[in-house]
This record gives C-alpha cells, structure tokens and sequence, in this order.
C-alpha cells in the first residue's frame, strides 16, 4: 500500500558527501515515520535515522550523529538523507523504510521497505 524509491547512491572519496532520496507513493497518510537502514557485506542491517513525519522528530544512530541529516518534503512525500564526512567502512546498500509504529531504531518497526541504493565509499 506503500511504495518506496530510493536514489542518489554512488560512488565518494572519504571525506565527502552524498544526498539520498526516497520518494513515498500509495497510502502515504499511514506513514508514521520513514528511517534509513543500511548493510554492508558481510554484516547485519544496521538503523541509520529516522524521521517522524508530522513533526520532524529525528533520531540517529550514535555512528553517525554529527555528519548525517534527515529531512522531509511533506508535499513531495519525499524523505532524505544527507550524508557528510562519509568513511570507508560505510560502504553499504542503503534501504528506506515507512512504518506506522514501534521501536525506531528496528526493523520490524517499519512495514516498508525501498529496494535499495548503493553507496560506496573509497580510501
């Protein structure tokens, strides 16, 4: 009921940076909150940020507090995510996700999910 798209994956030198998008369709009023999820190769999916969509609320994971930005586009359906100061081991596929409750920092908490971008971040 929810369609998620996500964009602006590619390839950065350490030190730089990179904007993700991911534009919502479908039933967006259901939409409690959006966050950001990544996994690297060989790891477990890991919470980046989330947003809560009528306030703006954002929470980060501790990794990337300082450097990273979420933020939304209400009318745009539209969520993103601003990457800074990007290192190597950041390296990840980078998923979107739309959820109407539950804990923000966990998977299940989201009903959503993008097919993801690739992000890739060289030494």
């Amino acid at each position: 009921q929810v369609q998620l798209v996500e964009s602006g994956g590619g390839l950065v030198q350490a030190g730089g940076s990179l904007r993700l998008s991911c534009a919502a369709s479908g039933r967006t009023s259901s939409i409690y909150r959006m966050g950001w999820f990544r996994q690297a190769p060989g790891k477990e999916r890991e919470f980046v940020a989330a947003i809560t969509w009528a306030a703006g609320s954002t929470y980060y994971s501790d990794s990337v507090k300082g450097r990273f930005t979420m933020s939304r586009d209400i009318p745009q359906n539209t969520a993103y995510l601003q990457m800074n100061s990007l290192k190597p081991e950041e390296t990840a596929v980078y998923y979107c996700a739309a959820g109407s409750g539950g804990i923000y920092s966990r998977n299940r908490a989201y009903d959503y999910w993008g097919q993801g971008t690739q992000v890739t971040v060289s030494s």
